[in-house]
């Protein structure tokens, strides 16, 4: 079994309309195994993800793509970890369009990540976490 790991550590900012204050994007992208791409010809790497400002209820799309540049035919899973502060995962989402399907060596998909603010959200002014992508096969 192989196992693939990308993770993404990247700072975002929210805030009401009076208050708002832009945190930029600080974060780094590491790979191994997967590669991860801003386009479908494998050329930009992800280095940083910048969501922009998100207010509560609001969500914010990035499209990435993801190669395997193993040899072997790989399947992805994606969680996040590390919250900063660790309150805001009770109030932010991420999700992917992932489906489930076989990457295959040399092979690249389009994945549309989806961040979600929940609108009940109190006590986070910018918050930080890790995107974590395994790929198994």
């Amino acid at each position: 079994m192989m196992i693939f790991v990308f993770l993404a550590s990247v700072t975002y900012a929210f805030g009401l309309l009076a208050s708002v204050r832009r945190i930029p994007s600080v974060g780094t992208v590491k790979t191994i195994g997967v590669g991860a791409y801003w386009d479908i010809t494998c050329t930009n790497k992800v280095t940083e993800i910048d969501w922009g400002l998100l207010e509560p209820g609001e969500t914010a799309n990035v499209t990435i793509y993801l190669k395997n540049e193993g040899n072997a035919p790989i399947a992805l899973s994606m969680s996040t970890e590390n919250w900063n502060p660790s309150n805001a995962s009770k109030y932010i989402a991420l999700q992917w369009s992932y489906r489930g399907e076989t990457v295959n060596p040399g092979k690249a998909i389009e994945v549309a990540l989806v961040l979600s603010v929940n609108s009940t959200i109190t006590g986070v002014t910018d918050f930080r976490f890790d995107i974590i992508i395994i790929g198994t096969g």
